[in-house]
């Protein structure tokens, strides 16, 4: 096997090195010895694109699948507690990168190291780093190994102990794993690990809508056919479930809209459950005549049948050839014409021409935020546990990496913060 190596040359690594300064982020990967720790150079490539400043410390197993370099990171890789290279000088360098970092992340974490982090063994250089890691400090793991492995109880036990600590998991996917099996246990993306790592470093949304108060609309709309039969879609509220969560986390007052589905209320949340296009309509206005902020995620029907029959309908004697139907109330449009200086935002499902649909959908609807969702994506379709959105407003488009649709909730509290901010003080905040 060639050998993969921490860097990717000089030149690159100078040219990344411009995009950092006194405050960019510090950020300690760990690299563990599995067989996807090449899989941390695009990690620590994807943290330096970010912003971070970032320093490598690897056991002696993760050195036999990559060589340790310092063209990448501009530090010495710690390998060892006696270091050498351009640690020699420091005899306690594990404890001078553990103090230096804002944030540590394994990557890939193998079941032996989690277990050690869960013993606290600290044996090697790597594992002592992390015990020296300031309680303060986010720490994340992103394990990667064999799917029985990951489900062993041991494992398992040890990753329950760290959550409960205050570590940060970044889940491993399913799929085909290096070694032949099938199942969970393969390393998350790089865009899912950094995007953790960028979130564990962020601004907490914590206190952001104190004090407001925030309506939200949630999952689908049912328009009755009869009292048996509705036009529907696959909306599963989720991400509106995930947003009144996240502004409620936030200080604000929610009322939740929530169309028919089961997802649970979330602690502290006023829900009122409707069934019909108009229905939500009538009670998101209702709320919003005393809120500060809208958020319409719901999917709600753009057509509703003309004239519902008050029974069943009856093969061989009532033939449904066809159904009249007629425009539903344009909730988002409706919001957002009596809006002020309040904010309202709107949700972009597409297929195609995600940013282009986006756009148009914001000046027609006259809302200040457009999340557009490309649903024709695995990552991003109705009923995923994941989101990849872009926020569109009149300033212009921030594209996020995939996320889970609490991390797109959390991104949205902040921008609706921000944008009440802005209209507040007058000034722009789209670079908040």
């Amino acid at each position: 096997m060639a050998e993969e190596r921490i860097g990717v040359g000089a030149a690159e690594a100078q040219a990344d090195s411009a995009k950092t300064d006194v405050a960019a982020p510090h950020v300690l990967v760990a690299v563990t010895g599995g067989v996807a720790a090449y899989k941390a150079c695009e990690v620590v490539r994807g943290l330096q694109k970010a912003g971070c400043d970032v320093r490598v410390t690897m056991t002696a197993e993760a050195t036999a699948f990559v060589g340790p370099t310092t063209a990448l990171t501009h530090h010495g890789v710690l390998t060892g507690l006696f270091a050498t290279g351009h640690e020699a000088g420091d005899p306690i360098a594990h404890i001078t990168a553990a103090e230096w970092a804002d944030a540590a992340l394994v990557v890939p974490a193998t079941a032996n190291v989690i277990a050690k982090l869960a013993c606290g063994i600290a044996d090697d250089a790597l594992t002592t780093a992390l015990l020296a890691l300031p309680a303060t400090k986010p720490l994340l793991v992103a394990p990667a190994m064999n799917v029985h492995m990951w489900q062993a109880a041991a494992t398992q036990a040890n990753v329950m102990t760290l959550t409960a600590r205050g570590v940060r998991i970044v889940s491993p996917e399913t799929g085909r794993l290096a070694c032949g099996d099938v199942g969970e246990g393969k390393l998350a993306s790089f865009d899912a690990i950094v995007a953790a790592t960028l979130r564990a470093l962020g601004p907490s949304s914590e206190g952001l809508l104190a004090g407001r108060r925030v309506v939200i609309t949630a999952g689908p709309t049912h328009e009755a056919i009869d009292p048996v039969r509705f036009i529907g879609n696959r909306s599963s509220g989720k991400m509106g479930f995930a947003l009144a969560k996240a502004a409620a986390a936030a200080g604000a007052q929610v009322t939740l809209v929530a169309g028919p589905c089961d997802q649970p209320t979330p602690a502290g949340v006023d829900r009122v459950d409707v069934i019909s296009a108009a229905q939500m309509h009538e009670a998101a206005s209702s709320a919003f005549t005393a809120a500060d902020v809208a958020i319409c995620a719901a999917a709600v029907a753009d057509y509703t049948p003309a004239a519902p029959a008050d029974h069943k309908l009856k093969k061989g004697r009532e033939e449904l050839d066809h159904i009249d139907l007629v425009r539903t109330t344009d909730i988002l449009a409706t919001l957002s014409a009596d809006k002020g200086d309040r904010v309202v935002v709107g949700f972009a499902a597409e297929t195609n021409d995600l940013i282009a649909n986006a756009q148009a959908k914001l000046a027609r609807k006259g809302c200040d935020l457009i999340v557009a969702n490309d649903v024709s994506r695995a990552d991003s379709a109705f009923g995923s546990d994941t989101d990849r959105v872009t926020f569109v407003t009149a300033d212009g488009c921030k594209e996020l990496p995939t996320l889970t649709k609490a991390q797109v909730a959390d991104e949205i509290v902040k921008k609706v913060a921000a944008l009440l901010g802005e209209k507040q003080a007058g000034e722009p905040a789209w670079r908040s």
